[in-house]
């Protein structure tokens, strides 16, 4: 390299920004190149979305080192504009500002991660994918009753992470806690109720309670948390119109809505051969005809 293209590259600010532009489009296109190479090698879906995302994280942060040492002799005779600029800046863009240390936060600090199920800033979803600005969920819910898409895709910003709860319900413990209520009529088989209610509630939700209970044992030495068991459990409490059953279960977070039609399923037809033994309560209507009633009166 001659001593005049030398200069002219690192004395002139037209040299300046033609060079760093040269380094910036040559790193991502590198970058480029190597994403296309993770694509077609990477197998794991979670391994290569995040190799794809730390290798954007870099990106940036090259990005960024190129200009500041390119710029670096420039940059001492500007300092007190550069500092009143992004003051300015910074008030401008507090939101964006926020978002990106929201996602500093997420990354490290595990709120979630991609394939997680949340809820953020009242929208609940899978975590599909994870931007310096904004989240984007898969949603659930609205009009679709249980834990289904409904087809809309949202992105929240980041910056919820600070100004509301971030419910997940996949992080280190990927199973909840669940319950049915079963309204019983007075004079049924109550210790016949319980017992069926219990083998068909460890029939189904027997395995999810015992991988579950492996979980929650490294939860309770990771966090301070009480021992509570994994193992579906029967009660009921007296009403004024019926004895109601609660049948408490673990299941894990995605088979919630599955997990309940097997139960409900296995309950109506185990009642139905008790031959009346057990009946379901139910609530009974009555409406009266007040015209004709005042016809009969007179």
């Amino acid at each position: 390299m001659s001593n005049e293209l030398r200069y002219w590259i690192f004395h002139n600010t037209a040299g300046k920004l033609v060079f760093s532009l040269v380094c910036i489009v040559a790193l991502w296109i590198l970058l480029r190149f190597i994403k296309l190479v993770i694509s077609k090698n990477v197998k794991d879906n979670d391994h290569r979305y995040r190799s794809k995302k730390l290798l954007d994280f870099f990106g940036f942060v090259i990005t960024i080192t190129i200009i500041i040492i390119v710029f670096s002799a420039k940059m001492n005779n500007v300092t007190v504009a550069l500092g009143i600029a992004g003051a300015g800046i910074a008030f401008a863009l507090q939101e964006i500002i926020s978002s990106v240390a929201g996602w500093l936060a997420v990354m490290l600090g595990g709120f979630y991660k991609t394939g997680d199920r949340v809820q953020l800033g009242g929208i609940k979803g899978d975590v599909i994918d994870i931007g310096v600005i904004r989240t984007t969920l898969m949603e659930m819910g609205e009009w679709v009753d249980g834990d289904l898409y409904n087809g809309r895709i949202v992105r929240v910003a980041n910056s919820f992470v600070f100004k509301e709860p971030v419910y997940n319900y996949s992080g280190d413990f990927e199973y909840l806690w669940d319950e049915i209520k079963i309204p019983i009529q007075y004079g049924s088989n109550y210790e016949k109720t319980r017992e069926i209610f219990s083998n068909i509630a460890n029939d189904i939700c027997g395995e999810s309670a015992k991988a579950a209970e492996h979980m929650w044992q490294q939860l309770v030495k990771k966090y301070l948390i009480e021992d509570a068991t994994t193992e579906s459990k029967v009660t009921l409490v007296a009403n004024s119109n019926c004895v109601e059953f609660t049948i408490r279960y673990i299941v894990a977070y995605q088979k919630r809505r599955m997990t309940k039609d097997k139960l409900y399923t296995r309950i109506l037809n185990e009642v139905d051969v008790t031959n009346g033994e057990i009946r379901f309560a139910t609530s009974l209507v009555q409406l009266i005809n007040t015209a004709d009633k005042r016809t009969s009166n007179t």
